[in-house]
Order: C-alpha cells, then sequence, then structure tokens
C-alpha cells in the first residue's frame, strides 16, 4: 500500500553570492541511495575545482535514511544545517548538494550556516515541494453519446485525466483517490444508464503542488 510523502517536484539549481564566494545548490528528487550517491558524485566531478561539495539527502517514508557532509568545512556549518532545512520542509526522497567556490573572506560559523541552509531553502523554492498522493489508474469506455456529460463532470469533481482514446467507443485514463472511486463509478454508471466498461489498474503516486512553494 502506498503511503503519501513530500518531495520536490523536479530538480533545480541556485546560485547565492556571500561576500565574493559563490554557493551553488543542485537538488533533485531520487528513489535509492545509490541515486543519490551517483548524484553527489556527477556534481563532484562537474565541479572537481571547487573548495567544497556539501552533500545532504533523505530518504524513506520516516526519513529513514539521512545522510550528510561537511566537506572538510568546519563541523556542524555546512551539511547538518544543510540536512535540517530538508527535515523542517518535512521533504523525503530529496538529495541537495551546495558548491561552494572561496571568494576570499571568511564568513565565519554563523555566516557559513546561514549560507548553506540559505541556499537549500532557495533551492526548494525553485524546484517547488510537491505532496506525492496514491491515486488509482482507472479506465472506463463509454459510447460516444455519453461523452459530453462524461466530460463536464470530471472537470466539475477535478479528476485527472490521464488520456482519452477516440476510437469505436471513447476510454477515458484517469487518475482518483482511493475514497473518490466508487463515487466515480456509480456517476458513471448513472450517466451511461450502466452502458460502459470499468477497468481499475495499479495504484501510483500523483504530485500535488503545495502552494506557496514555488
Amino acid at each position: 500500500m502506498l503511503v503519501e510523502y513530500r518531495t520536490v517536484a523536479k530538480e533545480a539549481e541556485i546560485t547565492l553570492v556571500e561576500k565574493k564566494s559563490k554557493f551553488i545548490a543542485r537538488i533533485k528528487p531520487v528513489h535509492t541511495q545509490d541515486e543519490a550517491e551517483a548524484f553527489i558524485e556527477g556534481v563532484r566531478k562537474e565541479h572537481w575545482n571547487a573548495t567544497h561539495n556539501v552533500p545532504a539527502y533523505i530518504l524513506g517514508m520516516n526519513q529513514e535514511v539521512q545522510k550528510y557532509s561537511d566537506d572538510n568545512e568546519p563541523s556542524g556549518t555546512a551539511g547538518l544545517p544543510m540536512l535540517e532545512v530538508l527535515k523542517n520542509h518535512e521533504v523525503v526522497n530529496c538529495v541537495v548538494v551546495v558548491t561552494r567556490y572561496f571568494g576570499g573572506t571568511l564568513l565565519g560559523r554563523g555566516g557559513l550556516i546561514r549560507a548553506y541552509g540559505g541556499a537549500v531553502r532557495e533551492a526548494l523554492q525553485a524546484a517547488g515541494i510537491v505532496r506525492m498522493v496514491p491515486s488509482q489508474k482507472v479506465a472506463f469506455t463509454v459510447d460516444y453519446v455519453h461523452v459530453g456529460k462524461i466530460q463536464n463532470t470530471l472537470l466539475t469533481q477535478g479528476v485527472f485525466v490521464e488520456d482519452t482514446e477516440y476510437l469505436e467507443h471513447v476510454t477515458f485514463h484517469v487518475l482518483c483517490f482511493p475514497h473518490e472511486l466508487e463515487l466515480l463509478r456509480q456517476t458513471v454508471q448513472e450517466l451511461t444508464a450502466n452502458d460502459f466498461t470499468w477497468n481499475a489498474g495499479e495504484e501510483v503516486y500523483r504530485a500535488i503542488p503545495i502552494e506557496g512553494s514555488e
């Protein structure tokens, strides 16, 4: 059974400059530790000449896997603040790397914490945070005469239509939340006078943007 969680909507990158030091934060949704580590390694190779490449990630519905490194910044000033920002936003299955190019001016512990944490916050905003909500795939087929009523009902009820096939009959491929499944079936049954076929498919995730996260 799928469980709802929060993560980032897409990969994103932002750049901050703090006292001539450049901080480049790159963030990405991932599903496994191997994916996270491969992403970190890719950033390190791309920015091989950077002063620091600081990673942090959280995996699992209950934040089971949490990992970070300060990458030779003073202990507690880089990776840990980054991880705390991810935890404060309740995102999981997410990896972030902040690359620093030193600008010649020391920032001090407080300055480093603010810079690394702030870079992650901006990266989260750029990527957008979504709720990954368990949903049911459904395909139902109706006669052309019922299409207009069906389309209006799906729109009114806010059912997400993935695809519509227009062949001998019309098949709607939709995603609906599990608690809405029976109501949708009953509605289609009523609108078509029971002249339809219904196929409930697999349970999948549907990404619902969180207002204000982008």
